[in-house]
């Protein structure tokens, strides 16, 4: 289904190897450069970027202002996964830390990071506490996607009861989050990884152009028999903040459409990647969920119910057209999405 490009193992001298994807994130790019410079001193660090063709003058800021970053222009957007894989091909880190642009280093984050995983041979990939400017909490640690989680997430549930161990399970929001776990992944905005692991289990699959993306890598560490770890000592401030499984805008916006139709794609091509026929189960319990919230607002005189009505029959369409576009999660459509 899929080509993971596996990386070259050889003489690695740097200790991290940062890498950033950047799309016309100039302002807060400029901001996450100027943390990793900070939190670099004392590590022996190289940090690439891969610029997925903005139009913001990115590119000509990190070359200008920044001109030790290895900088990798792309002339299309390559998503995720694909653009981090552009620098994973030359990165000579004996740690990769994957990092957003609009991710920003706290303090003694970096040495932390080196520390835990020098600490834990058996880490194959770890992750920080994930906060926004405002020190709040962004979820941080989570459990690999199932039909019955994606229930409770998709019907409120988890969000109701998130002390539960059983609806609150897919973002661990029962846990203690001020203390370190093995867990299934941790979110891409930021993460170290063992060069180790990647020269086993490969880079992303470019399958995935966005979402689920860092699920699936996790996932392939996991199954080499690695420990994928949280790891609250090491903050991260995270201005984009969750990267929702939902779009929940009344009105949907072109931009907002194109997002849920991108997480849907990925949905399906994870769940027919990793368990086969549940893909279908995949599709029918949105499908279902969106119906019956469309058909509960339908003959409402409230603007906002009937708004309401007019984004669920959005989805329908959209999990349709995802489902007939990637061959019920068999195919990734040509790139960019």
């Amino acid at each position: 289904m899929s080509n993971v490009t596996t990386p070259v193992t050889g003489s690695q001298p740097f200790d991290i190897s940062i890498v950033i994807v950047s799309f016309n994130t100039r302002n807060v790019l400029r901001e996450c450069l100027e943390a990793v410079e900070r939190e670099s001193v004392g590590l022996k660090v190289e940090t690439l970027i891969v610029d997925n063709n903005s139009s913001d003058g990115s590119p000509e800021m990190v070359e200008k202002d920044f001109p030790h970053v290895r900088l990798f222009r792309s002339e299309v957007n390559l998503g995720f996964g694909a653009a981090n894989n552009v620098a994973l091909e030359v990165a000579q880190g004996r740690y990769i830390v994957l990092l957003n642009s609009d991710a920003f280093l706290r303090p003694g984050s970096l040495r932390l990071a080196v520390k835990h995983m020098d600490e834990r041979p058996a880490a194959g990939l770890g992750g920080a506490r994930l906060v926004g400017r405002d020190d709040s909490w962004q979820p941080s640690a989570r459990m690999f996607p199932s039909l019955r989680t994606d229930f409770f997430v998709y019907t409120g549930l988890a969000h109701k009861f998130p002390k539960s161990r059983m609806f609150g399970r897919f973002d661990r929001t029962w846990a203690d989050q001020s203390e370190a776990a093995i867990v299934d992944w941790v979110p891409g905005a930021f993460s170290i990884i063992r060069a180790e692991a990647l020269a086993k289990v490969g880079f992303f699959d470019p399958i995935f152009f966005l979402y689920a993306e860092e699920v699936d890598l996790c996932r392939r560490i996991q199954q080499a028999g690695y420990e994928i770890w949280y790891w609250p000592d090491i903050v991260v401030v995270h201005i984009g903040g969750e990267s929702s499984r939902q779009v929940k805008s009344l009105e949907m916006s072109s931009t907002g459409a194109q997002l849920v139709l991108w997480r849907m794609r990925s949905t399906l091509l994870y769940y027919r990647k990793h368990h086969g026929p549940s893909a279908w189960g995949a599709k029918m319990l949105e499908l279902t969920l969106y119906r019956l919230t469309a058909w509960r607002n339908r003959s409402s005189d409230d603007p906002r119910r009937q708004a309401r009505w007019r984004e669920q029959q959005n989805f329908i369409t959209l999990m349709n057209r995802a489902w007939t576009e990637t061959q019920g999660g068999r195919v990734s459509p040509p790139r960019p999405w």
